[in-house]
């Protein structure tokens, strides 16, 4: 897998090869199609009144390989415009400290990162806008223009661009959350093994999920928690005699990987129960609770951290 700054390189280097140096700056036109639209408020907003904004380069999602996209094609000297819907939503903003990222003090906070590439891409010239995109087409048939080709819908404006750039980010897992799921998220429940381990060293920690990325992302663990818990939900039990095996560990687990992970001192098997609750305070998580199957009550175990791994990814 390339790394964030390859990715990052890549998309650029698209958007700087597609995009003419031209610049025809930003645009409001004095008349559109009549059709008519919402503003946020709810009020109606004509299409004469909405902004039509032309540009080389169109970013969707202001993270940080839109920020740095951004950065490259305005320092290019291409009109940039940012569209990010929530910038306090994304992965890197949610992150309480930075510990793995090149030449950035441990202390700050994934908020404050963000913003500072944010702040370099604009005091360059990008456009930054909040705006929630709802359509996009990306053929002149389909915008009726041949120079901006791609066209960019959000609730209060369109943008016209040359060239488009998706950096919409990847957000752990989909799927219902579990509840307190959402409310730790940062704060002792991750999705990233590699990005968080460190923080719990001789800490205990759960993993929950029969995957074999679950599998691997829990012997990541095992080299800095004191006790790894690999929940799972079925029963995914070692190789009898007979070389019978698990139903569910026949089908989807690595045989391999699963034994090296249950030979390790420091890991606990808590088989046939399901995830119930994660717990905590105001200091991040404290505990998941679970339930056995077949059974009325609940446990909680005392971990620092919880890791989820289902089928909706993680």
């Amino acid at each position: 897998m390339k790394s964030l700054a390859g990715r990052i390189r890549v998309a650029a280097s698209l958007a700087l090869a597609v995009a003419a140096p031209r610049c025809l700056g930003f645009v409001t036109p004095p008349s559109a199609a009549s059709s008519a639209t919402y503003n946020y408020a709810g009020s109606p907003l004509s299409m004469q009144d909405m902004e039509v904004i032309e540009c080389d380069v169109a970013i969707v999602g202001g993270g940080p390989a839109g920020c740095t996209c951004a950065l490259y094609t305005s320092r290019a000297n291409l009109r940039t415009v940012v569209l990010d819907k929530n910038p306090a939503t994304g992965a890197l903003a949610i992150t309480s400290h930075i510990a793995n990222y090149p030449g950035v003090d441990r202390t700050m906070s994934g908020a404050e990162l963000l913003e500072q590439m944010k702040n370099q891409a604009v005091e360059y010239g990008t456009r930054y806008e909040r705006a929630q995109v709802f359509m996009v087409d990306v053929s002149g048939d389909e915008t009726g223009d041949d120079v901006y080709t791609k066209c960019v819908y959000t609730p209060d404006y369109t943008v016209k661009a040359r060239s488009l750039v998706l950096a919409t980010g990847a957000m752990g897992r989909s799927g219902k959350p579990f509840p307190g799921e959402k409310e730790f998220l940062g704060q002792g429940v991750s999705y990233c093994a590699t990005c968080d381990g460190a923080f719990y060293v001789d800490s205990e920690v759960a993993v929950y999920g029969a995957t074999t990325e679950a599998i691997e992302e829990a012997l990541y663990l095992t080299k800095f928690a004191k006790r790894v818990y690999w929940i799972t939900n079925v029963d995914v039990g070692r190789s009898s005699g007979d070389g019978v095996l698990g139903i569910e560990r026949n089908k989807v687990l690595d045989e391999d990987l699963m034994d090296t992970l249950l030979d390790c001192p420091n890991v606990e098997h808590v088989e046939r129960t399901r995830l119930v609750e994660i717990v905590g305070d105001m200091s991040g998580v404290n505990g998941v609770k679970v339930r056995a199957l077949g059974s009325d009550e609940d446990a909680v175990l005392p971990v620092e951290g919880a890791f989820i791994y289902l089928a909706g990814g993680g």
